[in-house]
């Protein structure tokens, strides 16, 4: 129970990751709340508050944040995937990666910290294609690239109050990878070759990004600020010559 006492809010919980680190704090014993458009989804267990929220938007978000009277933990997952070039990406194409993705995390951030106290921490939901950029995902990129800069200010500012690092999940089973799938001429060779280029020769699970978010909201992080934590199979770790591929 290392999350014994604590407070956890965390954006995005409805399904794929955020779902995920939901469970995985609720075990841990923190009071979990979360949120996302729409409705309660089916199956969250009834001791997780769940609220409708858009994160985009600067003033519900700030409405929400004096409800809550803060928290301990903020997660900052919600995010939004567009599979296109720059060339293609339209202006509502900007408006929704970048509102979320970047704009989300701006808007949380700014209204919680004021209300998180001592010893806090704040976990981003960042990605390896904030640093090693995927084809036709320009703007998810450049959004993520975003979540890593907005991270290590924030650690800079803000400490020694309030700790805050990224998690860089690699290819995760989630709706988002079949979409990236999809967009292969032939999607099962894709995943074939993409699975070869995985030293642990699988795809990550939601659970393996909640454990490392459970390790770095738990004091056992204490020293841990201003990281961005990979999580992907050793996959980047790879050469572009890996013989997984021969």
């Amino acid at each position: 129970m290392r999350l014994a006492g604590k407070r956890a809010f965390v954006t995005g919980g409805r399904q794929g990751i955020g779902r995920g680190i939901v469970e995985a704090f609720r075990s841990e014993g923190a009071a979990v709340t979360t949120c996302g458009r729409g409705d309660r989804p089916e199956g969250l267990e009834q001791s997780i508050i769940w609220y409708e929220l858009d994160v985009t938007d600067p003033m519900a978000v700030q409405d929400l944040a004096i409800v809550t009277d803060g928290t301990d933990i903020l997660v900052n997952n919600a995010g939004v995937q567009v599979e296109k070039t720059v060339a293609d990406s339209t202006d509502a194409d900007w408006d929704a990666v970048i509102g979320t993705n970047c704009r989300g995390v701006f808007n949380m951030c700014r209204a919680f910290i004021p209300l998180m106290p001592k010893g806090s921490s704040i976990i981003n939901i960042g990605s390896i294609s904030g640093n090693h950029a995927d084809p036709s995902m320009a703007l998810y990129n450049a959004s993520k690239a975003f979540v890593h800069g907005l991270t290590r200010s924030i650690a800079v500012d803000h400490g020694p109050d309030i700790r805050c690092n990224a998690i860089c999940p690699g290819w995760i089973n989630t709706g988002m990878l079949e979409a990236g799938f999809d967009l292969a001429g032939d999607p099962d060779l894709a995943r074939t070759d993409a699975l070869r280029r995985h030293p642990m020769r699988r795809f990550g699970q939601p659970a393996d990004i909640a454990a490392m978010a459970v390790w770095l909201a738990s004091d056992e992080a204490g020293f841990a600020s201003g990281q961005m934590f990979t999580v992907d199979g050793g996959m980047t770790a790879a050469s572009p010559l890996n013989p997984g591929l021969f």
